[in-house]
C-alpha cells in the first residue's frame, strides 16, 4: 500500500463517519459501510477537483441507485452560451494495493449516460437528485446553450485499460465537447497538499528586462514552451496554489483549444508568443547572472503562477500528446512577467491576482476580501454574535459562521429580489453584481437575517418534506425572497429600517415563524406556477427554465 493510498483511505473513513447522517438523508444510504465509504470517496474527489466547500460538494452528489453510472454532477454557469457539466463516477476498492484499473464497465456506463442525459427528448429513469440535475441541464439545452462535458473517472488505483479507451474513442462523442480525465489517490493528495515552496530555475530565451520598483523587482522576458512543460512535469499543480482557477481542460474551452491548435500546427508555432497573453508569476526571490546579455537562467524561490495557469497546463497536455511531432517547437515561446514581492505583501498579491484574473469573477471572492465593505461587515457581524468569513475556508462552517459567498447569494435573493441571479449567476456575484449586492447601505443585520432566511430555504431544498412539489429543487432563492417579504411585513418596517437596533426582534420573529413563512412561500410559488402555466403541470425541464430565467418574478410581485 502506497502512502497516498493510505492517506486517502484514512480521509475516506473519517468522511464516511462524519457525513453518515447527510448520506442517509440526502442519498438514502444507510447501514452499508462499503457504500458509505465509496460515497465519501466520490465526495472527496468532487470537493478537491472542483475546489468546492462541503455543502456545494454534497449538492453535487447523485449516487444512491438509479444513478445511470453517474455519482455526482456539477453544472457550471452559462458563459457565451456554453456551460460546463462535470460528471463524476467513482470506484473505491477495499483492497488498498492501489493496482486495480478503473473498470471497463464503469466507462461503458458513462458513455451510455452521456448519450441519454444530454438529449432533452430521451426518456430515462433516475433517482431524485440526478433527475433534478438532468432536467436543469436539459432546460439549458432547450434554451440553446451548448453543454461542454467533463468526465472525471476516479478510483484508488490505476487508469482504465486500452480496451476501455477504445470504447471512449469509438463512442462517436464529439471530442471538442466531451473530455475524459482520470483522477486517483495520487492526484487527490497532490491537490490536497498544503502549499509547499517551489524553488527552481527558469531558463529564458533572448533578452530580458529587470527593474527594481520600491521593495519589489520585476523581470519581463520570454521562455520556451518546452521549459513550461518541464516545469509542470516536475511540480504540477503546486505551482497553482495561488491561482484562482483549476485547469478547465482542452475540451469545451475555446481559449485552451486555441492554444492547443497553435502548438499542434507547425506553421503557427513560431507565432505562439504573439497570440498568447503570457504568464504572470510571483516569487519570494529571484537571482540571475547580470553579467551576461541574454538567455538568462533565473533561480527563483517560492515560485507561484497567479495568471496563465490555463496556458501552462494546456502546454503541458499538448506537448505530452505530440510524442515526437515537435518540429518547430524550439521557436515557440511565451511571455513571462516575474514579480519578486516582499513576504508581507499579501494584500498586493491579492490585488495583482484580482487584476490579472478579472475575467473570472466567481473565483475571485477571496480577492474582494480586502474591500472596505467586506472588512466592515466582518467587524459588524461579529458584534451580532456571528463570524463572517471574507476568505474561503477549508474548515467546516458552524451555524454561526457566514461565508461571503453565501451572504452574496442570500442578499441578492432576499433583499435585492433577484432570486434567479442569486442561484444561477454565481459567476457575477463578486463581479458585475458586486456593488448591487454589497451596496453602501447594506448592514450586518441585513446580511445575517438574509443568510438565515436563505439557509432555511436551502435546507428544505436539500431535504424536501414528504409530498413537497417538484419545484422545491429549484426554488430556494425564490422562497427566501418571499420569506423576507413576510418577515418585514410582520415587523412593520422597511428594509432600510432593519439594522442592529432591530436585530434581536427580527431574529426572534424569524425563529418563531420560519416554518410558517416557508410553507406560505411554497403555497404562493405554487399558485404563481399554476397561473403562469394556466393550471397545467409543467415538466421538470420547464420548471428549471422558469426559475433560472426569473419568469415567476412578475407573478410574485
Amino acid at each position: 500500500m502506497s502512502i497516498n493510498v493510505g492517506i486517502i483511505d484514512q480521509r475516506v473513513r473519517q468522511l464516511a463517519e462524519d457525513l453518515a447522517r447527510e448520506f442517509e438523508t440526502r442519498l438514502n444510504i444507510r447501514n452499508d459501510e462499503d457504500k458509505q465509504r465509496s460515497t465519501a470517496f466520490v465526495f472527496l474527489a468532487v470537493k478537491t477537483v472542483l475546489d468546492l466547500p462541503d455543502e456545494e460538494a454534497l449538492d453535487c452528489m447523485t449516487e444512491g441507485g438509479n444513478d445511470f453510472g453517474v455519482d455526482a454532477v456539477h453544472i457550471g454557469d452559462v458563459e457565451d452560451s456554453e456551460f460546463t457539466v462535470t460528471l463524476f463516477q467513482g470506484k473505491y476498492k477495499k483492497d488498498l494495493a492501489g493496482n486495480a484499473n478503473f473498470p471497463q464497465g464503469g466507462v461503458e456506463k458513462v458513455v451510455q449516460a452521456i448519450r441519454y442525459l444530454f438529449d432533452p427528448d430521451a426518456v430515462v429513469t433516475t433517482n431524485r437528485q440526478l433527475t433534478a440535475r438532468i432536467e436543469e441541464i436539459r432546460s439549458l439545452v432547450r434554451d440553446g446553450h451548448i453543454p461542454r462535458v467533463r468526465v472525471v473517472l476516479c478510483n484508488n488505483g490505476l487508469k482504465w485499460k486500452d480496451a476501455a479507451q477504445q470504447i471512449i474513442d469509438g463512442a462517436g462523442l464529439p471530442s471538442d465537447q466531451v473530455g475524459w480525465e482520470h483522477v486517483n489517490h495520487d492526484d487527490i493528495v497532490r491537490l490536497m497538499q498544503a502549499t509547499r515552496q517551489v524553488d527552481d530555475t527558469l531558463r529564458l530565451a533572448g533578452k530580458a528586462i529587470v527593474e527594481d520598483l520600491d521593495y519589489c523587482r520585476v523581470l519581463i522576458g520570454k521562455i520556451p514552451v518546452r521549459e513550461i512543460e518541464v516545469l509542470f512535469n516536475r511540480h504540477g499543480d503546486l505551482l497553482l496554489e495561488r491561482n484562482v482557477r483549476r485547469f478547465l481542460g482542452l475540451q469545451g474551452n475555446r481559449v485552451n483549444q486555441g492554444i492547443d491548435y497553435t502548438l499542434r500546427t507547425e506553421a503557427e508555432r513560431e507565432n505562439f508568443y504573439f497570440y498568447n497573453n503570457g504568464i504572470t508569476l510571483l516569487c519570494r526571490k529571484f537571482t540571475y547572472n547580470a553579467l551576461q546579455g541574454e538567455n538568462f537562467q533565473v533561480r527563483v524561490e517560492g515560485l507561484q503562477i497567479i495568471n496563465g495557469g490555463q496556458t501552462c497546463k494546456t502546454i503541458q497536455a499538448t506537448l505530452a500528446a505530440l510524442a515526437g511531432a515537435d518540429a518547430g517547437l524550439e521557436k515557440a515561446f511565451v511571455l513571462v512577467r516575474l514579480y519578486q514581492l516582499p513576504s508581507d505583501a499579501a494584500d498586493l498579491v491579492r490585488s495583482i491576482t484580482y487584476a490579472t484574473n478579472s475575467q473570472n469573477p466567481v473565483d475571485l471572492r477571496d480577492l474582494r476580501s480586502n474591500d472596505s465593505k467586506q472588512k466592515s461587515l466582518e467587524t459588524a457581524i461579529r458584534e451580532l454574535g456571528f463570524t463572517y468569513h471574507r476568505h474561503r475556508s477549508e474548515a467546516s462552517l458552524k451555524t454561526t459562521d457566514i461565508s461571503s459567498a453565501t451572504a452574496a447569494e442570500a442578499v441578492l435573493s432576499a433583499w435585492r429580489e433577484r432570486p434567479h441571479q442569486g442561484k444561477f449567476y454565481g459567476r457575477e456575484h463578486f463581479g458585475k453584481l458586486y456593488d448591487l449586492i454589497f451596496s453602501d447601505d447594506l448592514n450586518a443585520t441585513q446580511v445575517v437575517i438574509a443568510t438565515l432566511l436563505f439557509r432555511f430555504a436551502e435546507n428544505k431544498r436539500r431535504r424536501p418534506p414528504a409530498g413537497a412539489p417538484d419545484f422545491i429543487a429549484y426554488a430556494s432563492c425564490f422562497a427566501a425572497m418571499l420569506m423576507g417579504r413576510y418577515l418585514l411585513k410582520d415587523l412593520g418596517m422597511s428594509l432600510a429600517q432593519l439594522d442592529h437596533r432591530k436585530f434581536a426582534e427580527a431574529k426572534s420573529k424569524l425563529d418563531q415563524n420560519e416554518e410558517v413563512y416557508f410553507s406560505r412561500a411554497v403555497t404562493d410559488i405554487d399558485a404563481a406556477v399554476k397561473r403562469l402555466y394556466c393550471d397545467q403541470t409543467p415538466s421538470l425541464q420547464r420548471l428549471a427554465a422558469t426559475f433560472r430565467r426569473g419568469d415567476l418574478l412578475q407573478e410574485l410581485s
